[in-house]
C-alpha cells in the first residue's frame, strides 16, 4: 500500500493528473493547511486520524485528494478497515471526487473484510468514472481474490489486467504464485515463473522462496533443489526462510547428511541458523528416536549463541515420551524452567500424553491440575488426551465427568474427542448412551466424517442392533459421505455374525462396483463367516481370490481351517486344497 501512496504522491504533483491544487501558488493554502500537510502520516491513535479527517473535510477548499489518501492509507495500517469505507462514503457525501488511488484503498480494504464481490464492484466505479486503474490496483484485487480462495477468479483479473495492457510487476506475479501454492497447485505457479522470465520481469527472492516452500511442502524435494540451484545461478541469495524449507524437506525425509551439508553451506554463506532452523532438526531427530542427537543439536545451538526456545523444548519432552522416559523428559521440561523458558500449554500436553501412554493417568491427572494453578487453560487437545488415557484405563465414568467439565469451561470438542468417547461407550456396551451423543454431534456445527459414524455402526453390529446399523449405513450416502472400506468390513462381520450371509457376499460384491476397493480384513472377514457357516466352498473360492491379490489368512481365519481339518468327516480333497491354504 505505501507503493500505491507514493505513485499518488507523484502522479497528483505532476502535469495533468487532475488535482489542480496543488499547482496554485503556496500563499492559496491556509496555514492550518500547511502544517497538516506536515502530520498527516503521523497518527497515535484512531481518534487522532478522525480528527485529522473531520479538520479536512470542513476546510475551504478542501486539501488535494492525495493528501486524503495518505489518511485512509494511515487509518488502514491500523486495520480499521471498516472505518476506511465508511470515510469513504463520508468524502462521496461532501462531493470530494476520489481518484484511483483512493479507490484502490477501499478495494484494499475491502479485500480484508472478505468482501471480494464488493471490492470488485469498486473496480467498475473506477472505469466509470473514467479513471484508468492501475497495476496497484489489479494486484490488490489478485490478492485479495487469492486470500479468500477464489484462484480462477484471480486468474481472470490478471489476464484482464494483461489483456488491458497493463504490464504485471513482480508483486503482482508473486500475489498470484502464492495463491496458487497455497490451493496445491505448485505446477501452476512454477509456469507462472517461467511466464515471469519470457515477460522480461525478473523473479525475486520472494517468488523463489514460494515456490520452492510449496514443492518442499508437496515432497518434490529434487524440483525445489533445482530451483534454488537456478535461483543461485541468477545471482539471487537465498536467505534463511529458504534454508528453511530445505531443510525441512530434507528432514522429513530422513536425509541427515545432507541437512549437515546443507547447514554448513548456510553457515559458509554467513546466514546463521535461526531457531527456527535448529527447532526443525531437534524436532525431526526426536520423531525418528534420535533423542541423544537432538541434545547433541541443542548443546551446538546454546554453543553458537542460539537460545532454545519453548518449541525446541517440547520437541525434546516428545521425544523422550515416544521412548516413554518419563523422567528424561520431566527433567527437560525442568531444565526449561530453570533456563526462564516459560511453559505453555503445549509443554504440559506434551508430558500429559506421555503419561497417558505409559497408563500413569494419576500422574497425568495431578499436572492437569498443575495446569490450572497456574492460570494455564488447558485446550481441547488437554481433554482429549486425558478423556482417552482415562477411556483407555476403563475409567469411563471419570471420562465422562471430565468431558462435561470441559463443555462447562466453554472448551469445545472436536471430533476426536467425540469420537473417543463415542467408541468407548460402544465397547462398554452402553449404546443408549453412544447413540444420544451421536446426536450431540450431528446437532453441533462439526460435520461428522465417516470414521465417526464407522464406530457408531460398529457400536450397534456389537451389540446386535443390525437393523440400526443397516439404516445408518443406507444413510450415509444422503448425508454426503462416501461408506469406506473399514465402513464395509464392519458391516460384512455383522452380517455374517447374524448369518445373513448372501446380504454380506452382496456387500461384498457391490464394494467393487462402488469404487471401494478391499483389503485383506474384507476377504479375512467374509471367508471367516463362511467358514463358521458351513460353507466352505465359496469360502475356497474366496480365498483363492485372495491369495491371488496378495492378501493372506490371519490368526482368526488360519485357526478356523486348523480346526476344519481336524473333522474327520470332512471330504479329503477338501482337507488337501485347506493344506495348501496353510503352507
Amino acid at each position: 500500500m505505501m507503493k500505491i501512496m507514493t505513485r499518488a504522491t507523484m502522479a497528483s504533483s505532476s502535469p495533468g493528473s487532475g488535482t489542480c491544487m496543488l499547482s496554485l501558488p503556496p500563499h492559496f493554502l491556509s496555514s492550518s493547511q500547511n502544517n497538516f500537510q506536515s502530520k498527516s502520516l503521523h497518527f497515535n491513535t484512531l481518534d487522532d486520524a478522525l480528527s485529522s479527517f473531520h479538520r479536512m473535510l470542513h476546510m475551504h477548499p478542501p486539501p488535494p485528494i492525495f493528501e486524503f489518501a495518505k489518511l485512509l492509507t494511515s487509518i488502514a495500517k491500523m486495520k480499521h478497515y471498516s472505518t476506511v469505507l465508511s470515510l469513504s462514503k463520508k468524502m462521496d457525501s461532501f462531493g470530494i471526487p476520489p481518484d484511483v488511488y483512493t479507490l484502490t484503498i477501499v478495494i484494499n480494504s475491502f479485500c480484508h473484510l472478505n468482501r471480494v464481490d464488493f471490492a470488485l464492484s469498486v473496480l467498475a466505479k473506477i472505469l466509470k468514472l473514467g479513471h484508468q486503474p492501475d497495476t496497484a490496483t489489479f494486484t490488490t484485487l489478485v490478492r485479495g481474490l487469492c486470500v479468500v480462495g477464489k484462484i480462477g477468479e484471480a486468474l481472470d483479473v490478471f489476464d484482464k489486467m494483461v489483456g488491458e495492457g497493463f504490464q504485471p510487476n513482480v508483486v503482482t506475479y508473486g500475489t498470484l504464485m502464492n495463491g496458487l501454492c497455497k490451493v496445491g497447485n505448485t505446477s501452476a505457479a512454477i509456469r507462472l515463473l517461467r511466464s515471469m522470465v519470457q515477460k522480461c520481469c525478473q523473479p525475486n527472492l520472494i517468488a523463489y522462496n514460494t515456490i520452492i516452500d510449496s514443492l518442499c511442502k508437496d515432497r518434490q524435494l529434487t524440483e525445489a533443489l533445482n530451483l534454488f540451484s537456478e535461483m543461485i545461478a541468477k545471482g539471487i541469495s537465498p536467505d534463511i526462510f529458504t534454508y528453511n524449507s530445505l531443510i525441512h524437506a530434507l528432514c522429513n525425509l530422513c536425509e541427515w547428511k545432507h541437512v549437515t551439508t546443507l547447514l554448513n553451506e548456510m553457515v559458509k554463506s554467513k546466514i546463521m541458523p535461526n531457531v527456527v532452523s535448529l527447532n526443525i532438526v531437534v524436532d525431526a531427530l526426536c520423531k525418528e528416536g534420535k533423542v541423544t542427537e537432538a541434545h547433541d543439536v541443542v548443546d551446538m545451538m546454546i554453543q553458537g549463541g542460539v537460545e532454545p526456545d519453548v518449541v525446541t523444548y517440547a520437541a525434546l519432552m516428545d521425544g523422550h515420551c515416544l521412548r516413554s522416559e518419563m523422567d528424561e523428559a520431566v527433567k527437560v521440561f525442568d531444565m526449561m524452567v530453570r533456563n526462564g523458558c516459560v511453559c505453555n500449554v503445549v509443554s504440559y500436553n506434551t508430558l500429559i500424553n506421555g503419561y497417558c501412554k505409559i497408563q500413569r493417568i494419576d500422574k497425568a491427572m495431578y499436572l492437569f491440575e498443575e495446569m490450572c494453578r497456574q492460570e494455564l487453560i488447558p485446550n481441547t487437545m488437554t481433554y482429549s488426551t486425558l478423556i482417552h488415557g482415562l477411556c483407555h484405563v476403563g475409567r469411563l465414568q471419570d471420562a465422562i465427568a471430565l468431558f462435561n467439565e470441559m463443555v462447562a469451561c466453554g472448551q469445545i470438542p472436536n471430533l476426536v474427542t467425540y469420537s473417543i468417547l463415542l467408541d468407548y461407550l460402544c465397547k462398554n456396551h452402553r449404546l443408549a448412551e453412544a447413540m444420544a451423543l451421536l446426536k450431540a454431534i450431528e446437532g453441533s456445527n462439526l460435520d461428522p466424517d465417516v470414521q465417526v459414524y464407522n464406530i457408531a455402526i460398529d457400536g450397534m453390529c456389537r451389540a446386535g442392533d443390525l437393523e440400526a446399523a443397516r439404516d445408518l449405513f443406507s444413510n450415509l450416502a444422503p448425508r454426503g459421505l462416501q461408506p469406506d472400506v473399514w465402513t464395509h468390513n464392519i458391516m460384512i462381520r455383522g452380517l455374517c455374525k447374524r448369518g445373513l450371509l448372501d446380504e454380506a457376499s452382496k456387500l461384498f460384491r457391490e464394494m467393487d462396483e462402488n469404487g471401494c476397493l478391499r483389503n485383506g480384513c474384507t476377504y479375512n472377514t467374509i471367508t471367516q463367516g463362511l467358514l463358521q457357516n458351513n460353507k466352505t466352498s465359496r469360502a475356497i473360492q474366496l480365498l483363492e481370490e485372495m491369495l491371488a491379490r496378495g492378501f493372506s489368512a490371519d490368526v482368526s481365519t488360519t485357526a478356523l481351517l486348523v480346526k476344519m481339518l481336524s473333522d474327520d468327516g470332512l471330504d479329503q480333497s477338501v482337507k488337501q486344497i485347506l493344506c495348501e491354504f496353510m503352507r
